[in-house]
């Protein structure tokens, strides 16, 4: 029982410890937003930055949000990760604001593990075992993300936006931290082809993290060997992603849409497909299948990697994503099958999402007939 006690304060301690870690290798600070939104770009393997048209532009290209063509949107979703242990969610609204060429969207994230088990305080004055003393906490990132996308009056096909950011990030009541970003981007439309600019965290992401712990947990800690963490920034490096993808029309209604997005990163060698330091570049590609504007088929692969393993093996891995969608009238219901990792690391999750199209007067009852 003790080792329990042991393995359990070790994992408490870890998910304190590791913003200590970020601030110094701030690789992947805030990796919840990397995740993607919206069930349509996760099965497409998250290459939207130039073909998005709609709410979720708030989170994947805000020079987006005027294709809504001056309508309110609500996109909600929800996904587990990891057998249901981690839970995922969004939401997200935009509505024309200042005039017709301009759209603003409002966007909410949570990714989070709740009832995690915390016995720091399992053993009491006189070392004895007291599971009533073993109470629960929750570790949550939270993400509000305000965005504004325009589009330009005197160059067709052209868009731009931005989006502000702020992070709330808790582990119960040990830890909290608060941040602010930036995102920008461009969208333009060349006839049948798209292209887009994404800019994450153009300025840096800053968390700030502020520990919390009272005497008797930090006691316990010291008994078994912690380190007592302390307060750290946690920083988030720009990402640039860059998009292009082209439509083709099939058979009458039937038609294609196929996009390559490359995600560029300057925080030092990664394990993507092109390595670099200070430079990496992730490649990933999407394909979405449809008729007329009803029913869309999907397919992305993401995560491709090439590593060695312990017997000097040369592997490549990848990711592959696949989802499908409908429309209802003004209701999209899409579907995806998606996981975090590569194909061989993670259980794949099933991502449910929802977008309804609220159009002005849509509501409004008509006169009846005199």
């Amino acid at each position: 029982m003790t080792g329990f006690r042991h393995v359990s304060i070790f994992f408490l301690s870890l998910i304190l410890s590791i913003s200590a870690v970020f601030a110094q290798a701030p690789k992947y600070s805030n990796e919840f937003l990397s995740i993607g939104v919206g069930a349509r770009g996760m099965g497409m393997a998250n290459t939207l930055v130039a073909s998005v048209n709609d709410v979720t532009g708030g989170y994947w290209n805000p020079a987006s949000l005027p294709l809504a063509e001056e309508k309110w949107q609500v996109s909600l979703m929800h996904s587990e990760y990891f057998a249901g242990i981690a839970k995922y969610d969004y939401a997200a609204v935009s509505a024309p604001i200042l005039d017709p060429h301009t759209q603003a969207a409002f966007s909410f994230i949570r990714f989070g593990v709740d009832d995690i088990p915390n016995t720091t305080q399992l053993l009491d004055d006189e070392g004895n075992i007291d599971y009533d003393r073993v109470t629960s906490f929750t570790a949550a990132d939270y993400g509000f993300l305000i965005s504004i996308g325009r589009r330009s009056p005197k160059i067709p096909g052209l868009r731009y936006g931005g989006t502000v950011k702020v992070i709330y990030r808790h582990v119960g009541k040990f830890a909290h931290s608060w941040g602010f970003g930036l995102d920008g981007g461009i969208q333009y439309d060349l006839k049948n082809w798209k292209f887009g600019l994404m800019a994450r965290d153009v300025t840096s992401t800053f968390n700030a993290w502020n520990f919390t712990l009272d005497d008797a947990t930090k006691e316990v800690w010291l008994q078994t060997g912690n380190e007592i963490p302390k307060n750290s920034l946690e920083i988030t490096l720009p990402k640039l992603i860059l998009g292009a993808g082209r439509r083709f029309n099939i058979y009458k209604k039937f038609g294609l849409y196929t996009e390559f997005d490359f995600d560029f990163t300057f925080d030092g060698k990664r394990s993507v497909l092109i390595k670099g330091d200070p430079i990496s570049i992730e490649p990933h590609w999407g394909l979405e299948l449809f008729y007329s504007d009803f029913v869309y088929v999907r397919f992305g692969v993401t995560n491709i990697q090439d590593y060695t393993d312990d017997d000097g093996k040369h592997i490549w891995t990848w990711q592959p994503n696949v989802g499908v969608g409908v429309r209802i009238k003004d209701f999209y219901i899409d579907y995806a099958l998606t996981d975090v990792g590569n194909q061989s690391v993670a259980l794949f999750s099933n991502v449910f999402s929802l977008r309804a199209d609220i159009y002005k007067g849509m509501f409004k009852k008509k006169p009846k007939p005199e």
